[in-house]
Parts: structure tokens; sequence; C-alpha cells
């Protein structure tokens, strides 16, 4: 929400700072997020001077050029080249000096420098009204009064207004101050607190009376649950024309685009006191009857925006006796709208339903400064004050005159909240006992009436505009944050517990992995668990019936619920590779959701993706991508960090990987892992090999919780390495070698490792040369050489007779 300094003054005066002010409004709850400043006209014309055009000749060198000698009030004159055709001498003129920053359009800014034009030395630029910023026209150059002074700054014969702009990050409950008035209320209670008595001034609208009743609606609320309170008020004779300049600065101010004097108008009460209106041309309403009500769902609707909309039944619509006008509270119709042909206009000003507003805002995904606020709630004893301002507004901007009595449909009065507060209890939230005056003070200088006083407590009543304030809590929180958060004194005790919780529950399992990936290279993503419901079409073992579907979507991209972490982890692997960022290695912590005949279900993995190069370029070293190898190494190494070392590795077959394994526990899958299909990435736009590994994480972590941690002294007796070159069929793994060496010795045998692989040129059809070692230990004593040449020939024995392979 954005607030003009200058505006807020004109309900609150003070000779504090911007800076001051954004300071106090923050520690009201009013956060000022930054503070812009805003010049009605870009630059302030800063370096633009009054000259006299002395001299003004035919430029030798071009037809439509002149060579002018400007007065500048400069110890000189000096040179001006103009191309504009009505320069003339004896003129005054502005004139835009060198080094002068002017602004385009667009706001791109230029400098005026000393150049030549068409071989003529220049010193500067006569301006146009809108290279100044002052106009649209470049007829020609702005001819000032004759009877202005030569060298008088620019800046000062116009109106440039200067403002400074707090941006405020507004929490959705304090709907009391989306408006000026709604924050200099909160101002003016911060401003009591520090003893600075500020008059919270309040526009008047007694200027307001009926001049005719000749174009007279009749309003007719048929749904007031929806439409509590519905005000409007007839204006006739105005002329729809451009905004003046105070209220167009005034809009810019904010980021508005002005539109026209009467558009303007409303949106400016808008911001000033909160309370949306709308204004329908008079002589479009059928009838002259205004029909508050809901209207068949189907029926056709076309919106300012040009977009024909179709109706739902629960739509809250203000009708004619014919047709839709308005989507109540939210957007207006393109039939019904002010256009510059408009002389009478139909003013509304209502309280509609919060929770009617937000449903229709969000079916239609329209997102207005008027919905905005509605769906939030309003004062609904605020409109017709508002409509009176904003008639008079009107008619100051616009001309015209009021042309029919107020109609307000407001049967069942909005109540004021009863609230009962406790010194006690507020003592016991904030942590301090404030002065019971103090308390007082602060809540009458927030509105709320204190209708009784007792010992133990007050009576209150709450202002209806403040419908976040509704339990004792609320009061408390309210006269907290006037006081001052930073004014409650901290304790000197510091109070502690302790946790008395498992090591292995999820949460500290998942930081001891996701810190073990960091440590080797790996970022952590968190990707959002709503995705693209066409996803589940990239593979055959996801299906389109297990989607769960958002109901209410931003996008068809973020419509479900994901089964998958592979396709949001490929959507940032992608994103970086076209940000030339192709070495990548992630790991997610996530869920995937599944929607099971009438049951839904949601389990937990962690993802790996790995893709380009595993380490970088040195001068020492070439990179290394990151393979199959690496990716299972890593996988490996989260394992046995888990205490999960006696798994089982099959080769696994699906639409998902090119070639993969699955590593398991019994019947438990605790890993799939793998080379992610070129199909899959091309529609990715991915056109390098990514390794995907998902990790079962809940059946993780209950076999975690079962695992007991094993531990062994450390060896006090050296170990022994001994090397085999074996000759082996193609087909044999290294995992048969692995298990049979473990099977041949299992006590002394402590690692076996495979080192180099060989196929080719020397060697057999059919045949391959594993070099494997063998690492032999007993940590009772030291291995003789006799011991380790018969473990040796057992092992040999074995690989030859099991595998048929040869020593090399």
């Amino acid at each position: 929400m954005k607030i003009s300094y200058n505006w807020l003054k004109q309900f609150i005066k003070t000779d504090w700072s911007a800076e001051q002010t954004g300071e106090l409004l923050t520690d009201l709850g009013l956060e000022v997020e930054g503070i812009d400043s805003f010049q009605s006209v870009k630059g302030g014309l800063e370096g633009i001077v009054v000259g006299e055009v002395l001299t003004c000749i035919q430029h030798p060198n071009a037809d439509r050029l002149k060579i002018t000698t400007v007065n500048i009030g400069a110890e000189a004159p000096v040179q001006i080249v103009c191309g504009a055709p009505n320069v003339d001498a004896g003129q005054k003129v502005p004139v835009a000096t060198i080094g002068t920053t002017l602004y385009t359009e667009t706001g791109e800014a230029w400098t005026i420098k000393k150049g030549k034009i068409r071989g003529e030395e220049s010193f500067g630029m006569i301006c146009a009204e809108d290279e100044l910023g002052l106009g649209k026209s470049h007829d020609g150059i702005m001819v000032l009064d004759a009877d202005l002074k030569v060298g008088t700054a620019v800046a000062d014969i116009f109106d440039v207004e200067n403002d400074l702009v707090f941006e405020i990050g507004l929490t959705p409950n304090r709907a009391d101050a989306m408006s000026h008035y709604g924050t200099a209320r909160d101002l003016r209670a911060g401003l009591l607190q520090k003893e600075i008595h500020a008059e919270l001034i309040t526009p008047s609208v007694s200027a307001f009376h009926v001049n005719n009743r000749t174009f007279r609606v009749d309003v007719d609320v048929q749904n007031k649950e929806l439409a509590p309170r519905y005000c409007g008020v007839s204006i006739s004779g105005i002329k729809v024309e451009e905004s003046p300049e105070w209220l167009k600065n005034r809009l810019k101010a904010i980021g508005l685009t002005p539109k026209n004097n009467v558009v303007d108008a409303t949106n400016y009460v808008l911001h000033d006191l909160g309370q949306p209106l709308h204004a329908f041309d008079f002589n479009k309403i059928s009838g002259q009857k205004v029909i508050v009500k809901t209207v068949e769902a189907g029926t056709k609707f076309t919106t300012l925006d040009g977009i024909e909309r179709t109706l739902h039944e629960d739509d809250l619509m203000i009708c004619d006796a014919e047709k839709p006008m308005c989507i109540a509270g939210v957007f207006g119709g393109e039939q019904s709208g002010v256009t510059e042909n408009t002389t009478n206009i139909f003013l509304e000003s209502a309280y509609f339903n919060p929770v009617s507003v937000r449903k229709t805002a969000k079916r239609y995904g329209l997102n207005t400064d008027a919905s905005f606020r509605f769906e939030r709630g309003i004062d609904p004893n605020l409109c017709e004050y508002a409509l009176k301002r904003a008639a008079l507004l009107i008619i100051e901007v616009a001309g015209g005159e009021i042309s029919s009595d107020i109609e307000d449909s407001y049967s069942n009065k909005i109540e004021d909240f009863q609230v009962r507060l406790s010194f006690d209890n507020a003592k016991r939230l904030i942590g301090e006992e404030i002065p019971k005056d103090v308390i007082k003070r602060i809540l009458m200088s927030l509105d709320i009436k204190i209708n009784n006083v007792t010992e133990t407590g007050l009576g209150l009543t709450i202002p209806a505009y403040r419908n976040d304030v509704q339990r004792e809590a609320d009061v408390i929180e309210e006269i907290l944050r006037v006081y001052g958060y930073n004014n409650v004194k901290t304790t000197e005790k510091l109070n502690a517990s302790i946790s008395n919780s498992s090591r292995f529950e999820d949460h500290k399992v998942q930081n001891t992995i996701g810190n073990q990936l960091a440590a080797q290279g790996f970022y952590e993503i968190m990707a959002n668990s709503l995705t693209s419901p066409d996803y589940v079409n990239l593979s055959e073992q996801l299906k389109a019936e297990h989607n769960i579907s958002m109901l209410n979507p931003l996008s068809n991209d973020l419509s479900a619920l994901r089964q998958s972490l592979l396709f949001s982890g490929l959507e940032a692997v992608s994103h970086n590779i076209n940000r030339r960022r192709p070495n990548l290695k992630f790991f997610e912590f996530g869920k995937t959701y599944h929607q099971y005949s009438e049951n839904r279900e949601e389990y937990k993995h962690l993802s790996l993706f790995v893709t380009g190069n595993k380490s970088s370029e040195t001068w020492n070293s070439a990179p290394q991508k990151g393979d199959f190898f690496f990716m299972k190494g890593i996988i490996n190494t989260v394992l046995e960090r888990l205490g999960l070392t006696r798994y089982r590795t099959s080769p696994i077959s699906n639409d998902i990987f090119a070639e993969g394994l699955q590593l398991g526990l019994g019947k438990t899958k605790l890993v799939e892992f793998g080379l992610v299909k070129s199909s899959i990435l091309k529609h990715f736009d991915i056109s390098q090999e990514v390794l995907f590994a998902d990790f079962n994480w809940d059946a993780i972590i209950d076999l975690v919780k079962h695992n007991k941690t094993k531990y062994s002294e450390i060896a006090k007796h050296p170990e022994v390495r001994r090397d085999f070159a074996l000759l082996l069929d193609d087909q044999v793994t290294f995992e048969e070698i692995y298990t049979i060496a473990k099977q041949t010795e299992k006590q002394l045998l402590k690692e076996v490792n495979l080192f180099d692989v060989y196929q080719g040129k020397n060697l057999p059809n059919g045949k391959k040369s594993y070099a494997v070692s063998f690492i032999l230990q007993d940590e009772q004593k030291t291995l003789t050489d006799k011991q380790i040449d018969k473990i040796m020939s057992k092992l040999q024995s074995s690989f030859e007779n099991k595998l048929g392979a040869e020593l090399r």
C-alpha cells in the first residue's frame, strides 16, 4: 500500500520528517518497507531557466533550423540552434542549460550537452512543453509570460509538487488502515503516546445539499445479507474531462494513472477514506432503477476490460430494470461505465459482504482496489459520509449539481463490538503492568469507547470498522502496539526448557543428511508442491486419476499436487542450465500426493539430481563428469550415514530411467536411481544427461528408528593389501567377485575393491580383465606371510572354480 506524505498531512498536521514518521508507523504495526520520492514533473525542472531570445536567424545549412542568441542571465548570451517553427526574437522561453537532465515520456533520461548541429555550435535547448513534462504538445517551443525575469528558475514559476511516498506492508487484518485517513488515525494515536497532541482533520461535507430531484433512482436491495448497506445519489450536468493537476498528482504519487475527472474523484475518495465507490452513467440505467441481487447461473456479462464472463449464481450484481451493470464490489460493466459523453451519473457507495466479494473476485481472477478492501471488511458507517465527500469533489472538478436525495438501504445496522478488558489479563499477556491511565488514553486515541471502569477492568465498545478487534486479546494487542513493543522491558532472568526427544526424529535425521549432502557440494532446492497435471503423461507409472487437483488454481501449471519430485527438480535444472549454469548437484526433501479412490495419501522423499561436471576445472586437473558411479557413491554414503549397509542391489526397468538400479532391504524399497530418459529431458528442454535418485524417506526413517548403532575399536595391528588381475568372462560382475570373496574368507578379509577394468587388444573375445584389491587384517595380531598366502590361495581357487577366472 502506498501512502503519500503530503496527502497524509491533510489529515494530521505534523512537522516530523518522513523518516521519523515512517519509524513511528512501523512501531505501530504499519511496517514502512521503503520511502520513495515523487515529483509531479520528473526531474523537478532542475536546470531549466527563463531565457530571452535576442536574435533569431536562419541556419545556413538547414531550412528547418534557426540560430538564436539567448540571454539566460549569465555573463554573456548563449547560442542555441532551434528547430521549432514558432521561435522568434523577443520571446521569453524555457531554456535547458548545459548539464540539465530531461526525460522522455517513457522515463528515459538524457542530458543536454554542448554540441554542433549542422556545423553550428549550440549551448543548450529551448524546450517545448512535452520535453519538460508540462504537457503533451510538441507543436513548438513554450512561450512564457513576457514579464518574467531572465534567469528565473522555471521550477519557481510552475507548481511542481515534490512528495515522499511510504510503501507500507499492510497485514491482511488491518482493513481499517487501507487509506490515508486510516493511516492518519493510527499516526495520531502514536503521536499522543509520545505526548504530542495532533488533531485529526476530517474533510467537511456540510456543503452537500440537494439542488433538485429530477434524476431520482429507485434502489431495491433484494439480497440484504450480501449487501447490508447500499447508498446512492444522482449528479446531473457534469462535464467529463481531464482532472486538475492537483488531483492527478495525488493519484500519480501512489502509482495510479489518472483517467478522467469523475473516475479520478472516486479513486481519490477510495484512497482518501478507504470507501470504494462506483459511478454509473445515469442515461444507461434502464427504468431509472437499481436492483442489488444475484442472477441466474450462466448469465453473460461483459466487464470494463472488454471480457465477457459467465456469471455464477452466487455472484452479487448491481442491475437495472433489464440487465446487470456491475459485479458488486469487484468490477464495473462495459455498458454502464462513465465515458467522455456522460453528462449525468448515479454514484454508488456500499458495504458488501466480505466473504461474498472474496469468493467472486477469486472466481474470476480479479483483484481490484475495491475488492481488496471489500473482501477484508470496510467501515459500514462511512458509506454516506464518503458518498457526500465524493459527490462534492465531483461537482468541484466536473461541475454539475445534486439531483436526487440519497438513497440509503441499511435496515440491519452492523453494531459495534462489546468487549470486557481485564487489567490482570493485560499484564499477563504483555508481561508488564501498564498504568491504567495510559491504557485508557491509548484506547480513547483508537476511538474505542470506555463504557464503564472498575478496579479489575474496563467495559469497551469497539467501532464496527475495527472488525479485527472482537476479543479481549485483540484489545490487549492494540494497547501493546501503541504503547510500543520496544518499551516493554526485558527480564534479566532467562528461562529455557530441555527437549526430551529422540535423535531419530525425522527433522533431526533430515538435517544430518542435508548437512552431509551440502558438504559434498549439493545445493538444497525447495520446489513448489503445486505442479502441472500434465506431467503424469510423461510416465506410465503415474496416473491422471491419482492427481489431487486444486479447486481454485492460480494457473493450469499450478493446478495439481505433485506425484513425483522428478519433474519439479527438472524444472530447476532447466532453469539453471538456461542461465549458463550446466554443472549442478541438487537435493530436495519433499512430499508427493496421491488420490486413491476416497483416500488421499502423502509420502516423503529425498531426491538427488546430478548433471554436468561433478568438479570444476583447475590448473592441475581436468573437470570430471558426474556419472552413474558418482551418483551411486553419493547414495552409498547417505545410506551408510544412516547405518543402512546390508541392502541388496538389483536392476530396475521403467519408463523414467534409461538405465537404473534399485536398492532395497528385504521387501522394502529404499532407493531408485539412474539416468533419466532423454524423452523426458526433452520435454524440459534439457540436452545433457541428468542423473536422478529417489529415496523412500518414510521407509528409511522407519528403519533408522529400529537400527542399532554398531562400533568397533580401532585396530592396533597393520592391514595388508594384495591384488589380483583376473581374466573373466565379460558377463561376470564385480558384485559376484565381492560376494565370493566374503564367503571364502569371513574373518580376516576387510575390504574388496575394484580399481581397474580392461577390455580389448591382447585379450580373447568375450573376456575382460578386473584388477581387484583385497585388504586383510587381524585385530589381535600381525598377519604372517604364510597366513596371507594361504588366504590368497583360497580366494584364487574360489574364483577359478566358481567364475572360471584366470590369473594374468
